[in-house]
Formats: C-alpha cells, sequence, structure tokens
C-alpha cells in the first residue's frame, strides 16, 4: 500500500513578522519573478509540535536536544533515589555504548537529537531492578555491566508519533535514523510582497512632568500575505514508523492534521497578535504522489482593490482541476473546508473540485477514517 494525504491550506495573515532571518527582515522568496513572503518550513514544524501538546500527553511525546545525557540522570536519580553524581555515572555509561560525538559543554552532545521520552523511561527500565549494584561499581566495572543491554534497540523502537512523522538523522549512527513520514513546504504568499517598517517610541513612565521625548526608538519590519501552505504525510511510512500499529498511526494522523492547520509560529506575535486560522483547507488522499500546487499562484494574484484571497482560493481550485486533467492525477479523496463563493458559478465550480464545503472536525474525521480502513485493508 502506497497512500500520500496532501494538505493545501490558504491563510491570510495581517501585519506581522512571524518568521525572520538573521538580520530580523520577515523571510522572503522569489518566486514567479517576484518577491513573496515566506515562512519556512522548519518554523511551521515547530509550530506544529509544539501544538501536539494540546492533544497529546507531553509524557508520550518526543524532545529535541543535546542534553540527552542530563533527562536521562533525571529519571534515573528520581526513579533510584540517586544522588546526582551517581545518576551521572550511569546515565554516562549507558550511553556510552552509543559512540556520540560529546559537545563542548559537559554532558551534551554535539548535535540535536531527537527521540521519545518514553524511550528514556525505558532506557531506566533496563538497570531499574540492578541499580542498588550497579552504583557500588567503578567506572571501568560500570561500564562492562552495562555494556550488553539493548540501549540502540531501546531508542530505536517504540517512537512517539512526532519522531515516526518528522524523523530523524544521527550522523554517528544510522541505525538511529527514521525516516520521515511528513513532508513540509515553505509557505508562499499567493501575491507579490513588500516589506515595510513599524517605527515605534517607548515613553518612560517616570518621566518628570513636562519632561518630553521617548524613552526608547526603534523600528520593526513587517509584511502581510495570503500565505499558501502545503504539507504531505506518507500514510504507508508513518505505519511502519508506528511498527504497523493501526490505533497509533491514525491518531498520528489526525493529531497531524490538527495541529498542522491550526498552528503558528510565534515570531513577533505580542507586537502584531497575528495568529488567524485558515480561510481554506483541502486534504487529497492519493495513491499516485503528492502534488504540491503552488504552481496556481507563478502568476502572483492582483490586487485590483478587491482583496486577493478570493481569486487565490478559485486559482486553487483551477490547479487542482488542472492537475487531474492533463496529468491525470486524480485524487481518491477530496474534503475540505471553506466559505461557499457568494457568485453563483465559482461556488458550482470549487463544489465540483473541493467537495462541498465541511466544518473542520469532520474533514479531519472523514480523511482518518478513510486512512484507517485502508491501513486496515492492507494488514489483511
Amino acid at each position: 500500500m502506497r497512500c500520500y494525504i496532501d494538505v493545501h491550506i490558504l491563510q491570510t495573515v495581517p501585519p506581522s513578522n512571524i518568521n525572520r532571518d538573521d538580520a530580523g527582515t520577515p523571510k522572503q522568496a522569489v518566486y514567479g519573478g517576484v518577491k513573496r513572503a515566506r515562512v519556512s518550513s522548519q518554523a511551521w514544524k515547530r509550530a506544529t509540535r509544539t501544538a501536539f501538546a494540546e492533544h497529546v500527553d507531553s509524557d508520550r511525546l518526543g524532545t529535541r536536544t543535546k542534553r540527552i545525557s542530563v533527562l536521562l540522570a533525571d529519571r534515573l536519580a528520581a526513579r533510584g533515589r540517586l544522588d546526582a553524581e551517581s545518576a551521572t555515572r550511569i546515565a554516562t555509561s549507558l550511553l556510552g555504548g552509543l559512540k556520540i560525538k560529546a559537545g563542548k559543554k559537559a554532558a551534551e552532545t554535539a548535535y540535536l537529537l531527537f527521540f521519545g521520552r518514553p524511550q528514556l523511561e525505558r532506557l531506566v527500565d533496563l538497570v531499574a531492578d540492578d541499580i542498588p549494584r550497579l552504583v557500588e561499581l567503578d567506572d571501568e566495572e560500570l561500564a562492562d555491566a552495562v555494556k550488553d543491554l539493548p540501549v540502540l534497540a531501546t531508542l530505536g523502537s517504540g517512537h512517539p508519533i512526532d519522531v515516526a512523522l518528522f524523523g530523524r538523522m544521527v550522523a554517528d549512527l544510522a541505525t538511529l535514523n527514521v525516516d520521515a513520514a511528513t513532508q513540509v513546504a515553505h509557505a508562499l504568499s499567493t501575491h507579490a510582497v513588500d516589506v515595510e517598517f513599524d517605527y515605534y517610541t517607548a515613553v518612560d513612565d517616570e518621566n518628570a512632568r513636562g519632561e518630553t521625548g521617548a524613552g526608547m526608538i526603534g523600528t520593526v519590519e513587517f509584511q502581510s500575505a495570503t500565505l499558501y501552505r502545503f504539507a504531505t504525510v506518507g500514510l504507508h511510512q508513518l505505519a511502519e514508523n508506528l511498527a504497523g500499529d493501526v490505533e497509533a498511526t491514525v491518531e498520528a494522523l489526525r493529531v497531524f492534521l490538527t495541529a498542522f492547520t491550526t498552528s503558528m509560529p510565534t515570531g513577533h506575535q505580542n507586537s502584531f497578535a497575528h495568529r488567524t486560522v485558515p480561510n481554506l483547507l483541502t486534504v487529497a488522499v492519493r495513491a499516485d504522489q503528492p502534488v504540491n500546487l503552488v504552481s496556481a499562484f507563478e502568476k502572483p494574484v492582483p490586487s485590483r482593490g478587491q482583496g486577493i484571497l478570493a481569486e487565490s482560493v478559485a486559482r486553487f481550485g483551477d490547479e487542482m482541476r488542472t492537475a487531474t486533467s492533463l496529468w491525470g492525477l486524480r485524487p481518491e479523496l477530496v474534503a475540505s473546508t471553506y466559505r461557499t463563493p457568494d457568485d453563483a458559478s465559482r461556488a458550482q465550480t470549487l463544489t465540483e473540485v473541493l467537495g462541498p464545503a465541511r466544518p473542520f472536525d469532520m474533514v479531519i474525521g472523514t480523511v482518518v477514517d478513510d486512512a484507517r480502513r485502508r491501513l486496515e485493508s492492507a494488514a489483511r
């Protein structure tokens, strides 16, 4: 079974700087010969992963950090009622066999590792009953005592949903690599965008009466845009990463679809309060290949003083129809939520291509139920 679940979103954002470069400027990209607003895939993946905690107990999720040894030592100390030094010695010995490069700081790895919190608990399980004996051993004896424990197998199985979705690469130890089930595109505006500047001042509240002038002045760059967002989930790869567990796979899919759709990167959010909800969501289930429909906006959408969203929605529908009619890339299921256009002709066209507009939870439920049927059928 091969199954790809494409997620297409059109979303307007007001003046904002939700993802900036090293100079503080909102990220941009040239597409179709003009500058577009851009939000990097990393920014939206981070926002999505953070939003997972709203739907799943955080203890069941992963974390990405250089401090795996510190986290493991904390758990050993709590479980075995150990002092910090003893817990650190055991944690270091357990992880030593992996031979992952050490970082510049003590007890840190050279790069970020992505692993599940439940996997750390299972590492503690490996030695929990033997902690009193291990504490009494010297460093060489301790390393010998734990060298045959299945540390690698423990970290290489039982992945949480975020590791299963976004994958993991460990340069020093390829056996720990996990192929990502999800790809996320950089979000691009459907139209040309210029960066603007906000000149602001801050008054010193304790100024003496009659004293004028600002206590601080500065500028912040911003832009507003109608963004096209795209991601795709390889359902077959997600199932493989979750050891073929059907319910775990569909739950991971449900959480991802919900979190990716509703999340928002937080750059300068206190200054701009830019959090909006999507204006269109279309989920297409395919057995052929993922299809990013950003080509609908290669020619930038003009404003014409009547806004950009309505034309962006129409162009998206046309592009999905074109992908089907010209290339034969026909989705097996399409579920969408959007505001039905007032124009009867446009409304009929959208309904033919995207299906009738449904509430968000119904779209998610429809896709998840379809995924469950496919997985169960493949397992028979």
